[in-house]
This record gives C-alpha cells, sequence and structure tokens, in this order.
C-alpha cells in the first residue's frame, strides 16, 4: 500500500512563546526519525505550512518557517495553507494521486486543530491514516492540558467508523514504512 507521510506546521512560531507547543523538541526529534525512515523506503514526506495574510504565521516570516532543528531535505515536498484542512485550497490531494498515494501517516501540529481536520477530510477523501500517536502536539486550553488534547485525539480519531477508512494510532518508534 503506498503511503506518503504528511508533516503539519511544524513551523517555529508554534514552538516558542506563551503559546508554544508542549514538548516540541521532543516531537521534533521524533518527526525527525520518522521522516528519514519515510525517505529511506521511499514514501514520499510532505511538509504542510499554514499561514496567514497579515502578523503571526505570515508568508516568509520568523514564525512561519519550519521549526529550529527539523529536518526537511530538499526532495521533500511543500504545501502551503490557509486553513486547518490541508487539502482545501492547496495541491495535496492532486500530488498524492500523481504519487499513487492510497494511505496516509500524519503528525504535527495542533492537534485539534490542523491534524484533526486534515486526518478527518483524510478519511472522508478515502485515505487510511497511520495517525503518529506520539508524533502530533498542542500547547493545550482552558479545559484540557496538551498531553490531554493529545491523547483524546488519538482516541477519538481512531474511533471514527462512518468515512469507511480508518485511523489507526501507531507510535513513532513502531511505525514501519513499506
Amino acid at each position: 500500500m503506498k503511503t506518503a507521510l504528511l508533516v503539519i506546521d511544524v513551523q517555529q512560531g508554534l514552538c516558542e512563546g506563551e503559546g508554544a507547543a508542549y514538548e516540541c523538541a521532543e516531537l521534533i526529534a521524533r518527526i525527525n526519525t520518522v521522516t528519514a525512515k519515510a525517505r529511506a523506503a521511499g514514501v514520499p514526506v510532505i511538509f504542510i505550512q499554514h499561514e496567514s495574510a497579515l502578523g503571526y504565521l505570515a508568508y516568509a516570516s520568523r514564525e512561519w518557517q519550519f521549526a529550529e532543528g527539523l529536518q526537511v531535505r530538499p526532495e521533500d515536498l511543500r504545501i502551503r495553507k490557509t486553513t486547518p484542512d490541508a487539502f482545501l485550497k492547496t495541491s495535496l490531494q492532486e500530488a498524492l494521486v500523481e504519487r499513487g498515494v492510497v494511505q496516509l501517516a500524519v503528525c504535527g501540529m495542533h492537534s485539534e486543530f490542523c491534524v484533526d481536520t486534515t486526518t478527518r477530510k483524510a478519511l472522508a477523501l478515502g485515505y487510511p491514516v497511520i495517525l503518529l500517536a506520539d508524533g502530533h502536539t498542542s500547547a493545550g486550553n482552558e479545559a484540557l492540558t496538551a498531553p490531554q488534547v493529545i491523547a483524546h485525539h488519538n482516541a477519538t480519531l481512531t474511533n471514527i467508523s462512518s468515512f469507511g477508512p480508518k485511523a489507526q494510532a501507531i507510535r513513532c518508534s513502531e511505525i514501519q514504512f513499506q
């Protein structure tokens, strides 16, 4: 089954300041290990970058850049987006079709926004999803701590069955690309 790895919004602005996502450095290290495995197996690695028209995460700003320490290679595909859905008004679907991709592995930031929305859209489009259980993070919110948000999404996204394809949660250290 041809898989692609989506790395969603691992950007500098989400890794610093008061709203920094939980355990960014550890997450980046795990993602670097997974992207290296994917590349070695010939799996396309696709980096998604969120951008706003002005201000925070504005295109080409320091905050918009990939997070410090994230290993992005020239052969990796990069896709810019402006909504939590990495498919909406982007070239992602076309890139997957061109590469014959039929399954996605998903990691990145933030669990409750872009990771959640993109995972749900992928399922709706017919892609089974491998959700990297320790490969996504959150800054938390008034109701839930970051670890609670992460655990909630691992449980919730893997229990959606109405789309047909399902998501399964696998730890970064356990994923095997073929």
